[in-house]
């Protein structure tokens, strides 16, 4: 309390001692004078028939109120906690007991009760008043704001408060009645109940507990601002239930789409970073699997990808083993890549002016565009309540012109989402050349709340634009309204991927660092098929890839979609499975069964995969038997199954028994190799932070 100290000697040697008799004979002369003004009554108001329509005092305030920002509210606060400080340093005498104060006339707002002051009410004097005090005779006395305040609103006539204030800039909402009566019985956001009279309590006695915090305080009370009501947290996951265990004999054939999305792992770990465990439904395993990059045998000649199939022992099940399918994309020679044509379509509605939200997006895609070639073309269009293009399909070269575009996005109104595709794929047409990649960016918190809403009508929509040869990849941004699953159907039926940004450094991981990857497809529709051996596997389960899975009959049709795989993409599928004959074995083996029905037990089962060239109508086949051989796994797919179990664990899947964080740990820890950019030694962070919040 130094500082205060210092102030408070200060303020008394700048100023002359008050006077106790000149102090009390001005604190008299001012009650008297404002007794007279108040108690004196006054002539009628006379009926004016042009009387606006939002006349009145009352009405004044509440388009104040409405116009209030946060900074302003912060400077009255301190305005107010100084003023306060200085009367109490100035004048500490306390008022001459003889003194007597006229009454306080209670907070009127309509719909609000005051209760009445515990202490006895003073009452004015009705002798004859003395002249008014002169100005200088007030200086010597502490102006009640507060009183100021209540006087004022009881003279506002109670039926301005019907009448529509003007909306608030910041918020885009008009104070009405509704917003200045509450209901008998009804809370209001500061906590108060109302019953049809005032408000509970009183500016004067708020600013007699706590000057310095009467204006934070009662403001609040007398007119809820909605900008600071924190808003419902709306977030919607894609996801499903976990893939059951099967039992072979019944079920020896599994079939899912592959997935290079990664959007899940970046939701997880923004979760685990700011303190709190992830929502199960946020955790798709395939996709925190499928965010690390790894050193996969490569495919020989003109293959897209060369397919590798390890068998290991189950971490944690001795009586189980894991299959590990990896898919190792190609990656052309970068200067033989086409020109490519982008549409970003950003979301600038009002959910997005959060710091996280547009003006990280921005951030990010400056840093993509310094990937760009000149000979790629960039347009921007952006969609609130209305869709717009603000930059023409522009020369990457040209980035001051791009930036400048950028730069000039502001966030503000609904999310009219489906203007914004139709207009972003119509753009796209036009920019679309043989031999190019055209593809839409959309950015965006997910919340579509005009137009196509539905995710199954987006996920229809998206169909039908897909067969124009154009991509669609979604980036998400945000939380608290993120629609994960919009995204993830967007996505999914847009032949692109989805990810998360979170941080600029996974805007460098996404969109510099992994671009090609990102951007150029090398192979579309890729579906796995396994078909598991009966007579070697007695039951199987599918680790993640729930929300992609396929029927059995969807591997050879062609018109079903699938996923895509970019240049120098790897993917990965873990299945666990019990050998015949294990005490692992969860299901009683069946009684009856037809003669040869078991087959050779020289194989666990048979991978397929079927894949189409970009841009082709018909697929083709890629097989491989899937051996029995057990063998000491590298680092890449000890790792993998780290991650693998790291997902089931945040899931709380009840295969992993006894294995907890700690072996995930030191599974993955054993396993990071070179790890250039340090996302593996991420991974061990968050598993750790996991570990601390769940207690195990």
């Amino acid at each position: 309390m130094d500082e205060l100290d210092a102030m408070k000697a200060a303020l008394r040697g700048a100023a002359p001692p008050a006077d106790p008799a000149v102090k009390a004979a001005h604190l008299r002369l001012a009650a008297e004078n404002f007794a007279r003004l108040h108690q004196e009554s006054a002539g009628a108001k006379r009926p004016k028939s042009d009387r606006p329509s939002q006349a009145g005092f009352l009405a004044g305030v509440a388009r104040m109120f409405a116009r209030l920002s946060t900074r302003s509210i912060l400077a009255a606060t301190t305005s107010a906690a100084a003023l306060a400080l200085a009367v109490v340093v100035i004048l500490p005498q306390a008022p001459s007991p003889n003194l007597t104060l006229p009454k306080l006339e209670k907070l009127v707002v309509p719909g609000l009760v005051v209760p009445e002051p515990a202490t006895p009410e003073p009452q004015a004097s009705t002798d004859a008043v003395a002249p008014l005090a002169q100005p200088e005779a007030a200086l010597g006395v502490a102006r009640d704001d507060a009183a100021l305040v209540e006087q004022d609103l009881t003279l506002a006539q109670p039926e301005v408060a019907q009448t529509d204030a003007a909306p608030s800039p910041a918020t885009g909402r008009a104070f009405s009645k509704v917003d200045l009566e509450a209901p008998a019985g009804a809370t209001t956001s500061g906590g108060a109940t109302a019953s049809g009279g005032a408000v509970q309590g009183s500016v004067a006695d708020s600013m007699a507990a706590s000057p310095a915090a009467t204006m934070a305080e009662a403001m609040p009370a007398l007119m809820p601002d909605p900008a600071y009501q924190a808003e419902p947290d709306t977030e919607a996951f894609a996801n499903a239930a976990a893939n059951p265990l099967k039992i072979t004999a019944e079920s020896p054939v599994s079939t899912f789409s592959i997935d290079v999305d990664t959007a899940s792992y970046a939701i997880v770990r923004q979760s685990l970073m700011n303190g709190s465990l992830p929502p199960a439904d946020a955790v798709r395993i395939e996709e925190m699997v499928n965010y690390f990059p790894y050193a996969y045998p490569t495919p020989d000649g003109t293959q897209a990808f060369r397919p590798t199939v390890t068998v290991l022992q189950t971490p944690w099940n001795p009586d189980t083993q894991l299959v590990h399918i990896a898919l190792q994309g190609r990656m052309p020679a970068l200067a033989d890549r086409p020109a490519l044509n982008l549409v970003f379509l950003i979301d600038t509605s009002g959910s997005m002016e959060d710091p996280n939200k547009l003006p990280l997006l921005k951030q990010s895609f400056r840093l993509m565009l310094a990937k760009l070639r000149p000979e790629d073309r960039v347009a921007i269009v952006t969609y609130a309540g209305s869709a717009g293009e603000v930059l023409a399909p522009t020369a990457a070269g040209d980035q001051a012109k791009i930036l400048a575009a950028l730069t000039n996005l502001a966030a503000g109104g609904s999310t009219a989402g489906q203007e914004g595709l139709q207009q972003a794929y119509a753009v796209a047409a036009s920019m679309a050349e043989t031999g190019e990649v055209t593809r839409v960016i959309l950015a965006t918190d997910g919340d579509f709340n005009v137009g196509l809403s539905d995710p199954d009508e987006l996920k229809r929509f998206i169909a039908e634009q897909r067969e124009t040869g154009t991509y669609l990849s979604v980036l998400g941004f945000g939380r608290g309204n993120l629609d994960d699953a919009t995204m993830q159907a967007l996505a999914q039926e847009g032949n692109g991927q989805a990810a998360y940004i979170d941080t600029l450094a996974e805007a460098q991981k996404v969109l510099v660092d992994q671009l090609t990857g990102a951007l150029f497809p090398i192979a579309d529709d890729v579906k796995i098929q396994v078909e598991w051996n009966p007579a070697a596997v007695a039951e199987y389960r599918l680790i993640g890839y729930e929300t992609r899975a396929l029927s059995r009959e969807d591997f050879n049709n062609d018109r079903v979609d699938a996923g895509e795989i970019g240049a120098g993409t790897s993917v990965t599928a873990i299945y666990e499975v019990t050998p015949v004959g294990s005490p692992g074995q969860l299901s009683d083996p069946l009684r009856y069964q037809a003669d040869g029905a078991a087959g050779t037990t020289t194989e666990l089962g048979y991978l397929k995969l079927r894949l189409k060239a970009p841009g082709a109508e018909v697929s083709t086949l890629i097989d491989t038997p899937i051996l029995p051989v057990v063998v000491e796994p590298g680092a890449e797919v000890r790792f993998a199954t780290a991650v693998a179990g790291f997902g089931q664990l945040l899931k709380g899947n009840p295969f992993l028994q006894d294995w907890g964080y700690t072996d995930a740990i030191a599974l993955a820890s054993g396993a990071k190799g070179d790890d250039d950019y340090g996302y593996r030694a991420e991974a061990v962070t968050l598993m750790r932070l996991a570990q601390t919040l769940s207690g195990k």
